[in-house]
């Protein structure tokens, strides 16, 4: 495991946030506007800002609210959206991103954030942070608006890599738990297994090798297995956390982000159709705004990378200040509840007891 912050740089006591400033599409004015968002929401967190020192000083100085709360490492280099992982690991040591979980690494940050490119971020985590012991494959996990009343579904993976096996299956369904117990306080939360139908007797061969792991191991992991569900169970209630390789949740999350925003502007021009649609859009603006808050993807920006000795949120590379800050809180929040140290716990005991299967199954056979 990382080593426990030391608070460099900023007030004793704070949960300490390690941010590549540079990475991202709007560029570092966004981040700063970002974590200023998050600082006047909550006293308890502080920052390190990685990227270019001159730049970023600038910047922090007209937030008032940032006094005291910043620390910078000043790194020249940027890693951009065009750049490959394998060129970032190779000659990446001077970027931004490179120094925001080198922060991680070395105990100065409870987690990082980055919106920079997604490869090169899970590569340099990969490299810089370890996986964790048993760990095969880390994944991407999302929150994704759902019906159930915590108001939102936790997916895996949604890219970190395109294949999983049966094994890799497992681990996702013991992290997502574990995330959904440490993130959204759920003390036993449902795991669902995405596939093509809810019948056991459906889906690729890894799936239904999948299906009877995640089913011998739900008991002793303090989670509840509700078998496979469909696509449309993604934003329902029946599961609190969905299980799926990383090709088929990108496809998913991307199709959703699509549909929302075609269901958005099919409303904008439905409302625009008429005088009396104009009136009734002025009425319904509260219900409308509600609306729009609930489904907004800023709320929830960020994608956590787990499975590795680290906490490592990934935030679009499109976000506002808005966004920004809400992978901001997404970091805090897990580090606050020692999230890293407890999933490291629950992966190493379930090694073990896997260990402990395999070395019976061993014995009974003799």
């Amino acid at each position: 495991m990382t080593a426990q912050p030391d608070q460099t740089g900023t007030s004793a006591g704070r949960i300490i946030i390690s941010v590549d400033a540079m990475g991202g599409d709007a560029g570092p004015s966004v981040v700063v506007a970002g974590i200023s968002k998050s600082a006047k929401k909550n006293p308890e967190i502080g920052f390190i800002l990685h990227g270019r020192e001159d730049v970023l000083r600038k910047l922090v100085a007209r937030r008032r609210v940032l006094d005291g709360r910043v620390a910078f490492r000043d790194s020249p280099d940027v890693v951009t959206m065009e750049d490959k992982p394998s060129q970032v690991v190779r000659s990446g040591k001077q970027t931004s991103m490179w120094s925001a979980l080198d922060s991680v690494r070395e105990g100065e940050a409870h987690g990082a954030v980055s919106c920079g490119n997604t490869g090169a971020l899970m590569a340099l985590s990969m490299m810089r942070l370890r996986k964790l012991p048993g760990v095969n494959r880390p994944a991407i996990a999302i929150l994704w608006p759902s019906r159930n009343p915590q108001g939102f579904n936790i997916m895996l993976d949604v890219g970190a890599d395109v294949r999983a096996d049966a094994k890799d299956l497992l681990q996702f369904a013991l992290m997502g738990a574990s995330y959904a117990r440490n993130g959204m306080e759920l003390s036993r939360p449902r795991v669902g297994l995405l596939n093509v139908g809810t019948e056991e007797h459906k889906g690729r061969a890894e799936l239904k090798e999948a299906h009877g792991l995640i089913t011998e191991f739900a008991e002793k992991a303090n989670f509840e297995f509700v078998g496979f569900v469909e696509g449309s169970d993604i934003p329902g209630n029946k599961a609190d956390v969905i299980i799926t390789d990383g090709f088929t949740g990108n496809v998913a999350i991307k199709t959703g982000e699509g549909t929302a925003s075609l269901i958005g502007d099919l409303l904008r021009a439905a409302f625009k159709y008429s005088l009396l649609s104009r009136i009734a859009s002025v009425l319904a603006i509260t219900s409308l705004q509600r609306l729009r808050k609930r489904i907004d993807p800023r709320q929830v920006n960020g994608g956590i990378f787990l499975g590795l000795n680290g906490t490592v949120v990934k935030s679009h590379g499109g976000a506002d200040p808005t966004g920004v800050s809400a992978a901001v809180k997404l970091a805090f929040t897990l580090a606050k509840s020692g999230f890293a140290e407890k999933l490291a716990a629950r992966v190493a005991s379930t090694v073990e007891l896997a260990q402990d299967d395999g070395h019976a199954a061993s014995q009974a056979e003799q």
